[in-house]
């Protein structure tokens, strides 16, 4: 029996955007002609790497696909906790001087996509855990 590891090519893919999202500008500051990058703030950066390096992690957590579960779960829920705590740093109590906007392009969409495919993982994940107890049912 084949199962085709498609979750692998989702979660790679996840962690390269989560990578991206570090060093892509997310915002700007009106006056100051300034970027805001991810990496600009040291906590968000610690965040967004953990899990782009958690995304890579269950990859190699094939073999253990309930573990692989959890992993993926919980990198999605980091993800949303990212989006979160950017919305924070750029509108919260500790929010840059000048009116600041949303950049429109890899910076958000690339959050917005590893979360998307993140997502696919984990329902790939689901489809190969059910093919492999059906087929340990027939044995």
């Amino acid at each position: 029996m084949v199962i085709q590891r498609w979750q692998t090519v989702f979660l790679f893919i996840a962690s390269m955007l989560m990578i991206c999202f570090t060093i892509a500008p997310f915002a700007e500051v009106e006056g100051v002609a300034q970027s805001l990058r991810p990496a600009d703030f040291i906590g968000y950066l610690t965040l967004n790497i953990v899990i782009a390096v958690l995304l890579l992690v269950a990859i190699f957590l094939y073999r253990n696909l309930k573990l692989q579960k959890k992993i993926v779960a919980i990198s999605m829920v980091m993800i949303i906790v990212s989006a979160i705590c950017g919305g924070l740093y750029l509108f919260g109590p500790a929010a840059p001087e000048g009116k600041v906007t949303l950049v429109m392009g890899w910076g958000i969409g690339s959050l917005i996509f590893s979360l998307l495919l993140s997502f696919m993982a984990y329902r790939r994940i689901v489809a190969d855990k059910k093919l492999l107890d059906s087929a340990d049912r027939i044995w």
